[in-house]
This record gives structure tokens, C-alpha cells and sequence, in this order.
């Protein structure tokens, strides 16, 4: 008689689980070494090139709701970490992933996982090469960790007084489901960090009320938004535009000289997508015109999740 299907991870056993997991990941270019040995190994960037390091993690029940479709996770996992590599201008490379789970979750919650965390890979151009699992006690984790490159970057304490602030996309309504699907823009932040007159650019994943008050302290700078100009979904109202967070678009400050020409080549090289003024970068203090009581974007130890 055949044996039945394992159907739990306790089923399965570690390594077996690893090569379940590596099947049909991409490694990427310039790999040595990847999965299956004890580190990965990558070949330089190349001379003239940055690194970039960022790692980052989704939580059950902080991140995304324990009913949420496994694929989604996965993707939101690999895309937040990718969203900050787009807010400076780099391309993502090589990730490594880290995963704690109860041992009594079934097979198929992790085979959703790497459907997400795959189509991640292959659409936004890195490699997968290693990563580690543990037992959880508690809730599912996916940790991430990430490589990558660029030859110019921007980071967030470049603004200046006076600077305009623009954001990409539109802001709010991450309760509905758009924290789980959004698209990291990376091509519009390779794009902006390319171009003279863009000075600081980060992405907005704790929200409005949280992100503009970094890049303005990081610039020693205050700021002045005119609330009424921030690009919301539908039946976004302005407060949620501002606090919700998990937006993942841009907040990009430009030289108010260049802003024109670089509105015009923005709308020929991405037509589909907005690049809204929202205000512009002042002296010490922030402003939020035409909204009242604003409050802050996330904070994980600020609030309960």
C-alpha cells in the first residue's frame, strides 16, 4: 500500500522542506554558491556600483490577517523589501528567506507562501539563494533579507527649504487589500534617481503622517502640505491618506527649478502613473493645510497592532 501524503510540515522533516521550497526558485545572476550550502555566494556588484542591504519581516496579525491568502503574504514579504531598494533609486539582487512556523501548519499554507514569494522573484527581477527555518511557538514570521545594486542613488536627508514634495500612485485605503497587492515602483525610483534636480525620495510604508516628518528631520527641514492635493483612492478620506500607511509609493523632494521639465519627462516615460505636488519643504516645523488633528502613520510600539 502507498504511503500517505505528508500534510504537515512534522510530516516532512527539514530538509526534505527545503527542497520542496527551492524547487522553482530563481537564484539570479552572478551566483557561486546558492541554496543548499552553508552561506551563498554571489559575485561582486562590478566597479562602479553600490551594494545595498535591507532586511525586513511580516508578521501574522501585525502584518496581515491570519486569514489571508498564503500567496499574498509571500508577495507583500519580498515586496516591502524590494519598495525600499525603489525609494533610493537601486535595483533588488539576491534574497535570503527566513521562516518561523508552528510545525502543525499544513504543507499547503507554506506552498502558498513560495507561489507569492516566486512570482515576486521572477516579476521583480532577483534571485532566491537561501534562507533558514525554525519551529514557531507563536505566530508565522517571514523574515527577508536582500542585496542590490544601482550606480546612482538618492537617499532621504538631501531636501532643501523650499523643495517641492511630490508623491507617485495615490494613498489610502491599505485596509482594503491594497497592502497585500501593491507594486513596488521600482522603475519610476531607478528612473528618479537618475535625474538631476530629484534631491531625496523614500517610500511611504508607515504613511504620510509618519514618512514626510523622517525625510524632513533627516533634511533638518520643516514642510508645508496642502492637504486638499494628496492623491487618495476612492473613498479615501484625507486623515486615512495620511495615517493609514502601507501605501509603498514615493515621496520624492525636487529643485523647484527642475520640477517642470521633470513633470513633462515623467508623463512621457510613465503615462499611467501620477506624480502629484503635494506641498514643499520649509523651515523647522509642519504644517498640513486644510486638515486637522492630524495624526502619525504607524508606529509598531505606539499603539496595539
Amino acid at each position: 500500500m502507498k504511503p500517505p501524503s505528508p500534510t504537515q510540515l512534522r510530516d516532512l522533516g527539514e530538509d526534505a522542506l527545503i527542497r520542496r521550497l527551492a524547487r522553482g526558485l530563481p537564484a539570479g545572476h552572478g551566483v557561486v554558491a546558492g541554496i543548499g550550502d552553508d552561506c551563498a555566494v554571489v559575485r561582486p556588484v562590478g566597479r562602479g556600483k553600490f551594494e545595498f542591504l535591507k532586511t525586513d519581516c511580516v508578521v501574522e496579525g501585525v502584518h496581515f490577517h491570519p486569514s489571508a491568502r498564503r500567496a499574498d503574504v509571500g508577495w507583500k514579504a519580498m515586496a516591502r523589501v524590494v519598495s525600499d531598494f525603489a525609494a533610493m533609486g537601486a535595483r533588488p539582487r539576491h534574497a535570503l528567506v527566513t521562516l518561523c512556523i508552528p510545525p502543525d501548519r499544513p504543507l499547503e499554507e507554506l506552498d502558498g507562501l513560495y507561489v507569492g514569494i516566486r512570482r515576486a522573484a521572477l516579476r521583480l527581477g532577483f534571485g532566491v539563494v537561501g534562507g533558514e527555518l525554525s519551529r514557531s511557538t507563536g505566530p508565522l514570521v517571514v523574515s527577508v533579507a536582500m542585496t542590490g545594486e544601482a550606480r546612482r542613488w538618492v537617499g532621504r536627508d538631501g531636501g532643501r527649504p523650499g523643495d517641492l514634495l511630490f508623491v507617485t500612485g495615490r494613498l489610502g485605503g491599505s485596509g482594503s487589500g491594497r497592502h497585500l497587492k501593491f507594486q513596488p515602483r521600482v522603475e519610476e525610483g531607478f528612473w528618479l534617481a537618475g535625474r538631476t534636480g530629484v534631491r531625496a525620495m523614500m517610500d511611504l510604508s508607515d504613511g504620510l503622517g509618519s514618512d514626510l516628518p523622517r525625510m524632513a528631520r533627516a533634511a533638518r527641514c520643516g514642510y508645508v502640505v496642502n492637504a486638499g492635493e494628496i492623491p487618495r483612492h476612492r473613498g479615501v478620506t484625507i486623515p486615512q491618506a495620511i495615517s493609514e500607511g502601507e501605501d509603498y509609493e514615493l515621496l520624492v523632494a525636487m529643485d523647484p527649478e527642475r520640477a517642470a521639465p521633470l513633470m513633462r519627462a515623467w508623463l512621457r516615460r510613465f503615462p499611467r502613473l501620477r506624480l502629484t505636488a503635494i506641498g514643499h519643504l520649509a523651515r523647522p516645523g509642519g504644517v498640513w493645510l486644510g486638515a486637522r488633528g492630524v495624526a502619525p502613520g504607524w508606529d509598531h510600539f505606539a499603539r496595539d497592532p
